[in-house]
């Protein structure tokens, strides 16, 4: 999947740009304030993704219809070949057409191209759909010695993909 500018009422799937910090903040509060709890690690991501997610070598991705930001996924910058996926939302409205799958896609096409050998993530036991998805594009439960704790009480699935 390619990476595009929208410029009609279809799903578009691009990169971050200046001004998608609301949107990115939105989007993930939405989700976690549902299911959890904003935990200081998650203000200090929102306040500044910039920092905390570009400048060490990250990426977010975007899902946008007619110029609206309806879905993110970030990369997060583990090591040169490493990625964690994580802060990956969709709003609810638009949960259940395939969005987090495309989104999903195209951040492992991401990291591909930024030369990753492997992508991380972690989630939570409750957001089932969520592990089915991530299941269904090859990653893999991480055996329980392979675990390092995670900055979020949240967290208690963990997951890797090794990119060919």
């Amino acid at each position: 999947m390619s990476l595009h500018e929208p410029s009609s009422d279809q799903l578009c799937i691009r990169e971050f740009l200046p001004g998608d910090e609301t949107s990115f903040r939105s989007l993930n509060e939405e989700w976690i304030s549902h299911y959890f709890r904003m935990e200081p690690k998650d203000e200090k991501t929102f306040s500044d993704p910039q920092r905390a997610i570009l400048a060490p070598g990250g990426k977010i991705l975007f899902a946008t219809v007619a110029g609206q930001c309806i879905g993110c996924c970030a990369l997060l910058r583990m090591a040169e070949d490493e990625f964690e996926v994580a802060k990956m939302a969709v709003t609810p409205a638009c949960q259940g057409r395939g969005i987090g799958r495309k989104l999903l896609q195209a951040a492992i096409e991401a990291a591909r191209s930024s030369g990753a050998r492997r992508l991380y993530l972690e989630t939570n036991h409750t957001l089932t759909p969520a592990i089915r998805l991530y299941e269904s594009l090859g990653f893999r439960h991480l055996p329980t010695e392979q675990i390092t704790p995670s900055p979020y009480a949240r967290a208690d699935v963990y997951m890797e993909m090794v990119l060919d």
